[in-house]
């Protein structure tokens, strides 16, 4: 600890124009983890010093978390920066009383002592401040840091897992600071770049095969990771866990809170020199990163000079190999199987809505309502397989993350996702104009009086209140289809299908097998019919609402 604190010190003196050696944080593997956060400072630029927040022995950043799958985890965060704040564990399926979200207030020096079950699978989580209208000033003021999960399944296949060697934690941020070298959280015109904290970073690679954790703990910006002269990779694992394949490609893109890990083979590549990069000119306009948007002379300026180009993010020094090197890529890793769409008991639907189609900087709405903490938006069962439709009516890209569970993405636009987004998530940025479906299940933690959170990555959104709260109960039981008081005949439906409900007022939304929403209806007296004249044979969802309430949902079968 002591050696890796003194090469922190020496590299933040260094001047902002120079490379350095990239740092590689220490890490406290489970099942105890203390941490304490308290306030530093760093020397980024000549002149003033940067105010920050760290853990620990940090000057910025906190240690890397190591914990393994089973083991009864127990932390203790020892607030001492002075103001209220949370520790949110990103990614980790925990009891909602220890998420850390906003309900979770750790006062000024007071301690909070979350104990849970390690119930993740092996994969790459995060953890930071959660405090509602306060997340992105701590966060980027640098109170963050990594959490590995390691489990038997990934413990048994070939891959480089020796931390700091061949296996190497990735933070990128990209930060505005103001004229007093302050870094500014409603900042949109960053052009500093940090990875795990270091200006212009270089690191040693071992001629083998290395696996990077990449991060994206920015407050807003999106990066499009790859490599110099389109060097390929492989994509070996999601949010939440390793895909079921190596995916070969030569980018990555991240928005704010995603993870990749990904392997690099640098076989035969001793002496040379490439760089990690963002090829930001390939991202789209409407998501931060890529080429700025045309501005209403209202708005705050947007114009980061790293919008829409590409840039270099690290450079990367090839060495000798180690003495046991990973020289091969595995052909297979895990078996992921998402549930599927005839095991869904309810769908819900996110709007995310802003006041005008000119507003690029917020608020931002889900549902055309900003975060209550008094208000539940949902209550769903214990043990609910879902899927939720996320669509974005705004000109902005938002990353939506969603606490407690990993989902699988089903399409984007109809379109299925792309083999390096197959495996579990717990972020997915919801582009201008698209429609993002995911499904998911709600299993092991209810508690009716604590909510888990889902909202907007971009810290800024998420603090001015784009964002939800639901809680899981085990005492509402799971909708069954055929649980609630309608009537849908005849079943199977040839030309007309008719749906009678006692309750005034009804609406529905019909869903094909894929999940696809069809039709919409709303009707004053209960009564629905619908011409299924021309649908396909097969299998449908009935979802009934009454007063936007979701009542239950029908499966129904249609056949000529």
């Amino acid at each position: 600890m002591k050696k890796l604190t003194y090469v922190l010190l020496v590299l933040f003196a260094l001047p902002a124009f120079s490379q350095n050696p990239l740092f590689i944080p220490d890490t406290l593997h489970g099942p105890v983890i203390n941490l304490t956060m308290h306030r530093d400072s760093v020397q980024f630029f000549p002149g003033v010093i940067t105010q920050t927040y760290a853990f620990n022995s940090n000057h910025y950043l906190g240690p890397t978390l190591i914990l393994d799958q089973g083991s009864a985890v127990s932390v203790t965060v020892n607030n001492q920066i002075g103001d209220t704040t949370t520790l949110h564990f990103h990614g980790l399926h925990v009891p909602p009383q220890d998420d850390g979200g906003p309900h979770q207030l750790i006062m000024p020096n007071a301690t909070w002592n979350p104990q849970f079950t390690m119930m993740n699978d092996a994969a790459t989580f995060w953890y930071h401040p959660h405090t509602h209208m306060k997340t992105a000033e701590q966060a980027i003021k640098g109170a963050d840091g990594m959490i590995i999960v390691r489990d038997p399944v990934e413990a048994a296949l070939a891959l480089p897992r020796s931390y700091g060697v061949d296996d190497f934690p990735i933070i990128v941020q990209s930060i505005q600071f103001d004229s007093v070298n302050q870094p500014m959280w409603r900042g949109m015109e960053d052009s500093t770049l940090l990875v795990n904290g270091t200006m212009n970073p270089f690191v040693n690679f071992p001629a083998q095969v290395v696996r990077l954790r990449l991060l994206n703990a920015s407050g807003e910006r999106s990066f499009n990771f790859g490599f110099t002269n389109n060097l390929n990779f492989y994509v070996i694992g999601n949010d939440g866990g390793l895909l079921n394949a190596p995916v070969q490609t030569t980018r990555i893109r991240l928005s704010p809170g995603e993870r990749a890990e990904v392997l690099l083979n640098l076989s035969g590549m001793n002496s040379q020199a490439i760089y990690l990069m963002s090829y930001a000119s390939e991202i789209p306009m409407g998501t931060q990163g890529g080429p700025t948007m045309p501005m209403p002379p209202w708005a705050p300026p947007m114009d980061s000079p790293l919008n829409g180009i590409d840039f270099n993010l690290m450079k990367i020094n090839v060495v000798s190999p180690t003495a046991n090197p990973i020289t091969t890529i595995p052909s297979t890793l895990v078996t992921n199987i998402p549930w599927q769409t005839s095991q869904v008991n309810a769908f819900r639907t996110i709007h995310m809505t802003a006041d005008s189609l000119l507003v690029m900087d917020g608020p931002f709405y889900f549902n055309d309502s900003l975060f209550n903490m008094m208000r539940i938006d949902y209550t769903i069962p214990l043990n609910n397989i879902e899927i939720w439709t996320l669509i974005n009516e705004t000109m902005v890209a938002h990353p939506f993350h969603m606490h407690d569970i990993q989902f699988f993405v089903l399409d984007r636009n109809g379109i299925p996702v792309a083999p390096e987004e197959s495996g579990q998530k717990d972020v997915v940025l919801v582009q201008p104009n698209d429609t993002v479906r995911f499904i998911t299940k709600f299993t092991d933690f209810a508690n009716d009086s604590v909510p888990y959170m889902y909202h907007c990555h971009i810290l800024m959104h998420e603090d001015d209140g784009m964002m939800g709260q639901f809680v899981v109960s085990a005492n509402v039981g799971i909708q069954e289809f055929n649980s609630a008081p309608v009537s849908i005949y005849p079943v199977p439906a040839t030309d007309q299908l008719n749906i009678s409900s006692g309750t005034k007022n009804i609406s529905i939304d019909v869903f094909d097998a894929m999940g696809r929403k069809m039709i919409s209806e709303k009707s004053d007296g209960g009564n629905i019919s619908l011409n299924t004249s021309t649908w396909a044979d097969g299998i449908y969802f009935v979802n009934i609402h009454s007063d936007g309430i979701s009542m239950v949902t029908r499966k129904v079968m249609v056949g000529k």
